[in-house]
């Protein structure tokens, strides 16, 4: 399986172990081949050697807070 299919989680998926209102495990933007960040070394989730996503999108921060309210009901 190819690193994109393995590293791309979808925005609405629950959260994962090591997610954070800043950070994201694996990619979570929609289309990541249009990501402004897509390939930047140590920044994006594809070219990390942690496969985090050091910048996700704007919006990452509330749906952050949607899926951990989720968790805690």
């Amino acid at each position: 399986m190819s690193a994109i299919k393995t590293l791309w989680v979808p925005f609405k998926a629950p959260l994962q172990p090591g997610d954070t209102a800043d950070v994201t495990v694996g990619c979570r933007a929609n289309n990541p081949d249009i990501c402004a960040n897509n390939g930047l070394e140590g920044i994006c989730a594809f070219s990390s050697v942690d496969n985090v996503c050091k910048r996700p999108s704007r919006a990452w921060k509330k749906q952050y807070e949607i899926l951990r309210k989720e968790v805690t009901e």
